[in-house]
């Protein structure tokens, strides 16, 4: 991986199609679930970058399409959500990996054990998966990595663990956010492009390797504590949004302080 600035990310997006994580790449980690927050000219110049690419443009993360919709109302992007586990493609059309409900409520109950011997972990629930954080308690991650693991055993066949930065997830096996990309790129307006991929977390890298081997772009946002498949860096989503400020040729953002959406899984 090439340590770069934005230099690296290009400046003309002609024939490019462009995949962003969103926590972590578009915005800022937060420590707690409800401290994120979202510039206030980010939708804006997000919906002018997917008019500039024909809307060759998705959003790839660990949060629900649900989530991301009411983070950059009133736009509706095409979205791999939990990472690849429910997809809105660039019709509209909507899929949703199938479960089993009561199984993944029985992990519930499970995990709400862990939380009332550590309370200071977060249950986050996404309907299709559920993600333990453990950023405000980090001397918590033996316990939640031992119960995670006892849950997906329970579960078997059909579920995985997905690690991230202070989380992890349980969710449908099957998908990830490079098979995402993938299936993205057989549709139009995707197809025939060169694919871009941003992002900053262990599950961006299915990703990254899907675009190496695509002949695209692969940027990993700041310094990653294992090997990363991507071929550049940026140091950080301030850069990330600084590029999209002057491909849209608008100012660069400033903080929206009110406005606080939920921490999902760290994409």
């Amino acid at each position: 991986m090439k340590s770069d600035s934005t230099g690296v990310l290009p400046k003309d997006l002609h024939n490019w199609a462009l995949f962003l994580d969103v926590d972590g790449t578009l915005i800022d980690l937060a420590s707690t679930p409800t401290g994120v927050k979202i510039p206030q000219e980010l939708p804006g110049q997000l919906i002018s970058l997917f008019t500039q690419l024909d809307g060759a443009m998705a959003l790839v993360t660990g949060r629900s399409i649900e989530s991301v919709d009411a983070m950059f109302a009133p736009f509706q992007f095409p979205v791999a959500g939990m990472h690849g586990s429910e997809v809105r493609d660039g019709s509209g059309n909507l899929g949703r990996k199938l479960i089993n409900r009561l199984a993944l409520d029985q992990a519930r109950q499970e995990l709400e054990k862990l939380t009332a011997r550590w309370p200071q972990t977060i249950i986050e629930d996404k309907g299709l998966a559920i993600a333990m954080h453990y950023r405000l308690v980090p001397e918590a991650e033996r316990a939640v990595q031992a119960t995670m693991s006892t849950v997906h055993s329970r579960l078997g066949e059909g579920w995985k663990l997905q690690n991230g930065k202070m989380v992890v997830e349980l969710l449908p096996s099957g998908t990830d956010k490079g098979s995402a990309v993938a299936d993205f790129m057989t549709m139009a307006p995707f197809k025939g492009r060169k694919p871009l991929a941003i992002g900053d977390d262990l599950t961006d890298e299915a990703m990254f390797r899907f675009v190496n081997g695509s002949n695209g772009l692969s940027v990993r946002v700041g310094q990653p504590l294992f090997q990363s498949d991507a071929q550049y860096k940026v140091n950080s989503p301030n850069e990330v949004r600084g590029w999209i400020a002057a491909l849209t040729g608008a100012p660069k953002q400033t903080e929206k302080s009110p406005e606080l959406f939920p921490l999902s899984t760290q994409d």
